[in-house]
């Protein structure tokens, strides 16, 4: 697709996010009709707000962040390749500050990007609104006040699958499928986060997951531009 990209310049990064709260009831009263208002088209008549709080982490206003999973290249043109896995992971401000922290320190120059999986419309605003909650100034690269469309950092695997068709939507399980890479899938899925964090308290199996859907958007870009996949020996933790 694009020859000319530097994939050393790429942050490759997923997040998983969670109802803020446990349960519905926990919630403020104010909260509470304001769920129901924010909720009431896709609920229609079939759900009442308690009943349809389990996908509260879908909305950046309700859920919070309980993982934010990176990865990058080193010496992608040579033998000794490597790609670096790294995560934040607990309480969301340590989270969203050590993120912060890594944008500002190593990926602030003009020519870095991001790059998610249907990351300009969830992971990039989710992370940049939970900032704002948080009060934690917007680093550069998700701040895009006053830019044009091609000054915007970001990269983003499903937009770059649509080529156009802006009604097409292709899940990253579909694309890793059909491209035949790996897929990340073989533990838990997207809907399984909340359970997995409020019941089962496991947030280790949540960064596991987090880590191979980062790991699966690196890989889909790759195969977009005809690059070698990524070896599992060539991964490295950090």
């Amino acid at each position: 697709m694009n020859t000319k990209l530097n994939f050393e310049n790429i942050l490759f990064l997923d997040i998983e996010t969670v109802p803020e709260v446990e349960n519905f009831a926990d919630l403020t009263e104010e909260k509470q009709e304001l769920f129901a208002t924010k909720t009431q088209y896709q609920r229609k008549e079939e759900f009442a707000p308690e009943d349809f709080y389990e996908r509260a982490g879908i909305w950046a206003e309700f859920g919070k962040i309980v993982c934010i999973s990176v990865g990058y290249f080193t010496n992608f043109k040579s033998e000794e390749r490597k790609f670096r896995v790294t995560s934040f992971f607990g309480e969301e401000l340590n989270i969203l500050s050590d993120f912060k922290s890594l944008l500002d320190k190593h990926f602030n120059k003009p020519e870095h990007v991001l790059c998610a999986h249907n990351g300009k419309e969830f992971d990039f605003p989710y992370i940049a609104r939970r900032m704002i909650i948080h009060q934690i100034p917007l680093p550069e690269k998700l701040n895009l006040f006053g830019k044009k469309p091609w000054e915007v950092p970001h990269l983003d695997t499903m937009e770059l699958w649509k080529f156009g068709d802006f009604k097409h939507y292709s899940s990253l399980q579909l694309l890793t499928t059909i491209l035949g890479i790996p897929s990340p899938k073989d533990d838990i899925d997207g809907s399984e986060v909340a359970s997995v964090y409020y019941k089962e308290k496991n947030l280790d199996r949540i960064v596991r997951y987090c880590e191979k859907d980062t790991i699966s958007v690196a890989q889909v870009l790759m195969r977009f531009n005809n690059e070698k996949l990524i070896d599992k020996d060539e991964i490295i933790k950090v």
